[in-house]
């Protein structure tokens, strides 16, 4: 299974799936990872990791459907099975959404439906609930709406803070994400659903 990991911001979560294709723990193959920011640190990261990193910013085309066909060329080229969002800050559109049905997922930072949208792990700090926690779902046209694969629950503590918060999604999140893409892609191998 041949992947295009999307990142707009450091990585981690990019980092963390990478890190579990070469220890073995997930039978794939991390192509190439797609950013929309100049700056992010996921550069970084992918240069460390000898994954080349390419950047498509939204702004330089006159619409979101050539903005997504110059990247869909981009992973025709590439043979990329699979795409996954590890902290991909924009909506995919109908162009993206065609040319991959049901072969892209998104990690978010809450147990959806809660908290959909940007910020979830303040907006769940903020609503003051006991638990949040991480879902990893389909992608479609819908803001974090998509069919849920997995979740898993995060306690707040009472004294919790962002960044406590922050610190304990983001360790369920760089377990399970990659734990989660190995059971759908065992899965799709024993469908016969894979084009290796």
């Amino acid at each position: 299974m041949k992947l295009a990991i999307f990142a707009s911001g450091s990585g981690s979560n990019a980092e963390a799936i990478i890190q579990s294709i070469k220890v073995g723990e997930l039978d794939a193959e991390a192509a190439l990872i797609i950013c929309d920011k100049p700056h992010a640190k996921v550069f970084e990261r992918a240069e460390r990791l000898g994954i080349p990193c390419v950047l498509f910013q939204p702004k330089t085309y006159s619409s979101k459907q050539k903005y997504e066909e110059e990247i869909i060329s981009l992973l025709r080229r590439e043979q990329i099975d699979f795409i996954v969002l590890a902290g991909y800050m924009r909506l995919i559109g109908s162009t993206m959404l065609g040319e991959y049905e049901g072969k892209i997922v998104n990690i978010h930072p809450s147990l959806l439906p809660a908290f959909p949208g940007l910020d979830a792990i303040g907006q769940a700090f903020d609503a003051k609930v006991k638990e949040t926690g991480v879902t990893i779902h389909y992608v479609d046209e819908g803001m974090d709406t998509g069919p849920i694969v997995a979740q898993e629950t995060v306690s707040i503590d009472y004294n919790e803070t962002r960044e406590t918060l922050t610190k304990k999604i983001q360790q369920v999140e760089h377990r399970l994400y990659p734990k989660t893409l190995q059971k759908i892609f065992s899965e799709r191998k024993v469908g016969g659903e894979t084009n290796e």
